[in-house]
């Protein structure tokens, strides 16, 4: 894999340093951080390691022609990399090498980066809002916030980055309003969102509306980790709420989803989520959307966490947080994009520490085999 295909996706990111006391290139460090992120790395001076250990390979690449640079040296470039341009052009790596097809869907979902906490002015802990493509197993994106309350403001802007025309963009009740409805259908989308209390009157009408319909479903019953669930799933036309809620644009279908739950002890609990959506969505079209929002969880926060240690990693100066938190999601994309080596995330990371031919194998597969139909 040339740095060259690199350089193409993160040539507008500017770099925070004056010219005159450059002594690494801008793009060579932030090769590195990518590539250290891939290989496991959990914080800049595992960043330093990597390359020390590793420096002939990049050297051989034409990188770092002034020796490698130290920890803090990283640690100050990256911190102060604009998180904007930085997820401009994170966005434009994916939507280069990943095809959706027609329909697909996006699931838009927050996670706290707990690590990210600053010690020193008592700061918050950012969150991070993400939009993860769940058929394809891929982050398509991701900005940054100061607090969850905040993605109703963080949502617009990630969608404003996206390529959405064509998707099923699935968001939990945070996003449920009208004027982020509004924006994914004028984006050529279709929009299913969760309903709480804060759309008090629609949850209400959505709720009268599907009151005897979820009684007449078939309620199967699965054992799973020492627990029993079963689940039950019920759309129907949204009918004359859309004349009642007509600045919900398109409303087409609502939706409910029936979640009951018995843990070893005995203890029960059932739950309805009810939806809107602006999309004619079949039952089993509807399930399907359901699930892969709520495999979300699964499939990028826990890995995040259980596997790549996110939340292990105490780094909050700057922009340090978040430009690594994306830094991990291109090598979690790549990673998968790999697929020579059928083995869990954790030791394709080892693999790729301990051998620059696997590492390149991630790298070329990150470029141009992430597309799934």
């Amino acid at each position: 894999m040339e740095t060259g295909a690199f350089e193409q996706f993160f040539g507008e990111l500017e770099d925070p340093r004056q010219s005159a006391k450059v002594a690494h290139l801008f793009t060579d460090i932030l090769f590195l951080v990518v590539c250290a992120s891939i290989a496991g790395a959990k914080g800049w001076e595992d960043i330093e390691d990597f390359g020390d250990l590793h420096f002939d390979w990049f050297a051989a690449k034409g990188l770092f022609k002034n020796g490698l640079p130290v920890h803090d040296t990283i640690a100050r470039v990256i911190s102060r990399i604009d998180s904007g341009q930085f997820q401009r052009c994170f966005i434009g790596w994916m939507q280069s090498v990943v095809e959706l097809s027609e329909g697909k869907l996006i699931a838009i979902d927050g996670k706290r980066l707990c690590g990210s906490y600053n010690r020193e002015n008592r700061q918050s802990a950012i969150h991070m809002v993400n939009a993860f493509a769940s058929e394809n197993n891929v982050v398509l994106g991701q900005i940054k916030t100061q607090s969850k309350s905040n993605e109703i403001t963080a949502i617009p802007a990630l969608l404003t980055m996206l390529d959405i025309k064509g998707c099923l963009i699935s968001i939990d009740a945070m996003g449920c309003q009208k004027e982020i409805a509004e924006q994914i259908i004028d984006g050529g989308g279709d929009y299913l969102l969760a309903l709480k209390g804060n759309q008090k009157e629609l949850h209400d009408a959505v709720r009268k509306a599907l009151s005897g319909a979820i009684n007449q479903e078939v309620i199967c019953l699965e054992k799973a980790h020492g627990r029993s669930e079963a689940r039950a799933y019920h759309v129907m036309e949204a009918g004359s709420l859309t004349d009642n809620f007509c600045e919900w644009k398109e409303l087409k279908t609502i939706g409910v989803a029936l979640s009951y739950r018995q843990t070893k002890q005995g203890k029960e609990s059932l739950e309805y989520r009810y939806y809107i959506s602006s999309a004619k969505l079949s039952k089993a079209r509807f399930a399907n959307a359901v699930r892969s929002h709520w495999a979300v969880e699964n499939s990028l926060h826990w890995v995040l966490d259980v596997s790549m240690k996110e939340d292990e990693c105490q780094i909050y100066r700057g922009n340090a947080a978040d430009i690594l938190s994306g830094a991990r999601k291109l090598a979690l994309n790549m990673l998968r994009a790999e697929t020579t080596r059928k083995v869990s995330i954790p030791r394709k990371q080892k693999r790729a520490h301990g051998s620059t031919e696997y590492l390149e194998q991630v790298l070329t597969a990150g470029l141009g085999k992430l597309s799934k139909n």
